[in-house]
């Protein structure tokens, strides 16, 4: 088990008198939940699961976000307690990444001459090296430190790109990888050539976010974060992520932050809480019903409730 904690956050837009984006956002999502973040344009919804993944575009001005892990969160060798909660906010997003944290773009880029097989074992090796380079013990990073080894150069990024490197390097190699990938795509129940195109290249929107839902699948997030996943799907489509995020809950004990403007996903992913978000906070949460009612009255007796409050 694992749990994403945000305490009073507050943020900006990271530039000389950026505009204030985030009020005090408080909520928490653990593993195995289900939590749809709900709320009108320009209510802060992007910017938290942004902030959450550690884009430079936001300055956080208060508040923190915390990580707390489970003792054998990353299988078998105990985490020792002092290391079990993190600050994401004084963590680079690949490290953040390392612990367990995944954004699905609402957007996601197309990247030429770069095979997903390749894109995605290269991921996966990455995260479990920062992973290693996280859990080291004092007396690892001293002897680094002796050998003439900087970490801090190392933490800021990676040896390899998708893109070069022997193909056989890192924790798993390609066959182990095969296999990984073939259960992962028949639990998802995905065309076995989605492998061999380039990344997201010449995809249509559905293939793109399907694709987003075979990242998580593959890299076993401990918090899921994804953002409007559902734009743009056909219902097809939709009933497909649907399955694949369902599968990321039930079958790897996935948490999952479901940022969402509409309750038809909702139908195919039922969540376990309804947050809704507006002017930079959460202003009330309840269960599945709460998305139902959203989509029947719209945003306007939360505005007037949350008024009448203040």
């Amino acid at each position: 088990m694992a749990t994403l904690e945000i305490n009073n956050l507050h943020a900006a837009v990271a530039e000389e008198d950026g505009e204030k984006i985030l009020r005090g956002v408080d909520l928490e999502v653990e593993s195995g939940e289900i939590h749809a973040l709900m709320g009108p344009n320009g209510s802060g919804k992007s910017t938290t699961a942004k902030i959450i993944a550690g884009h430079p575009a936001y300055e956080v001005t208060d508040g923190e976000v915390l990580i707390h892990l489970d003792e054998n969160e990353f299988g078998d060798e105990e985490i020792p307690e002092e290391l079990r909660t993190w600050d994401l906010l004084d963590l680079e997003p690949n490290e953040r990444a390392a612990l367990g944290i995944f954004l699905g773009f609402q957007y996601p880029a197309e990247i030429e001459g770069v095979t997903m097989v390749n894109f995605l074992r290269t991921a996966l090796n990455a995260k479990l090296e920062e992973r290693e380079e996280l859990f080291e013990d004092d007396d690892e990073e001293e002897e680094a430190d002796a050998e003439g080894g900087d970490t801090n150069e190392d933490a800021a990024g990676y040896d390899t790109s998708p893109m070069e490197g022997n193909v056989e390097e890192g924790e798993i190699g390609v066959a182990e990888f095969q296999e990984i990938l073939q259960e992962k795509m028949e639990q998802l129940d995905m065309d076995e050539k989605f492998a061999s195109r380039y990344l997201n290249a010449g995809f249509s929107g559905g293939e793109k976010k399907q694709n987003e839902v075979l990242q998580a699948a593959i890299l076993e997030p401990s918090i899921a974060v994804l953002d409007e996943i559902d734009s743009g799907l056909d219902i097809d489509r939709l009933q497909d992520v649907s399955n694949g995020i369902n599968a990321l809950r039930d079958e790897q004990g996935a948490g999952i932050l479901q940022i969402t403007h509409y309750q038809r996903i909702l139908d195919y992913v039922e969540p376990d809480h309804v947050h809704v978000m507006l002017d930079g906070q959460i202003a009330t949460s309840g269960g599945a019903e709460l998305a139902e009612k959203l989509e029947d009255e719209g945003y306007d007796w939360v505005r007037e409730e949350a008024y009448e409050a203040a």
